[in-house]
């Protein structure tokens, strides 16, 4: 039953099987090509599932093609090309400013700090809202009479918003992925992050590393674009 399970999952992402035995043998493949380029498929265990998903959205962001989160034959042509490139270094997005910033690509649903000297100081996956934060500069600081950096920030509904930086009007900032108060368990893996798979209120959501390193480097003033 398992092997059936696996066998009409992998169909469903476009792979191009004989037999069950097969199917779990090109998932695990992936899984560990994936993992190689950083791209976070989680265990290369054969079982095809959301987490694997986002490692193959996460690659197809990274290579600028659809985000189908399905291994098609062009995206399996791709990831196992010898130039095939690392889902967790990328390079800055032209056009997005100069100086010490932080740069946010809404397309590929990623965050860079960026130094003086243009070096990255940190990178990585976000999740956020396209229907509610604009492409556009913005600066870190106090929107509508509201903190610009709250540490241990809630939302509306009583969620824990840790290292709340705000910069854009009103209550849109960066955050740690929100955090159930009676658990202190997040709402959805960090797996989630750098991948189209889902949508924030508004603001930009990241995993605690992250969130911690853009409080640190917020801590003076700092330009935000959105590209």
């Amino acid at each position: 039953m398992r092997r059936l399970l696996v066998l009409v999952a992998a169909l469903a992402l476009g792979l191009t099987v004989a037999a069950p035995a097969d199917a779990a043998d090109w998932v695990a493949k992936a899984q560990k090509r994936l993992n190689h380029l950083g791209c976070l498929a989680g265990p290369a265990d054969g079982d095809l599932g959301q987490w694997t998903r986002s490692a193959v959205v996460r690659f197809q962001s990274r290579e600028g093609v659809d985000q189908s989160g399905r291994l098609d034959k062009d995206t399996r042509k791709r990831l196992y090309a010898e130039d095939a490139p690392r889902c967790d270094v990328r390079p800055v997005p032209k056009g997005s400013g100069k100086g010490r910033r932080i740069v946010i690509s809404q397309k590929q649903n990623w965050v860079w700090l960026v130094g003086g000297h243009g070096r990255i100081a940190a990178q990585g996956g976000m999740v956020d809202n396209t229907g509610v934060l604009h492409r556009g500069s913005y600066d870190v600081g106090s929107y509508c009479g509201r903190s610009a950096r709250i540490k241990a920030n809630r939302s509306s509904g009583g969620l824990l918003l840790d290292n709340f930086v705000r910069f854009a009007p009103c209550g849109i900032g960066f955050h740690r992925i929100p955090r159930y108060p009676s658990s202190g368990a997040q709402i959805h893996a960090d797996w989630v992050l750098g991948t189209n798979m889902s949508e924030s209120h508004g603001c930009i959501r990241l995993s605690n590393a992250m969130s911690e390193r853009v409080w640190r480097f917020t801590a003076r003033a700092t330009p935000v674009h959105v590209v």
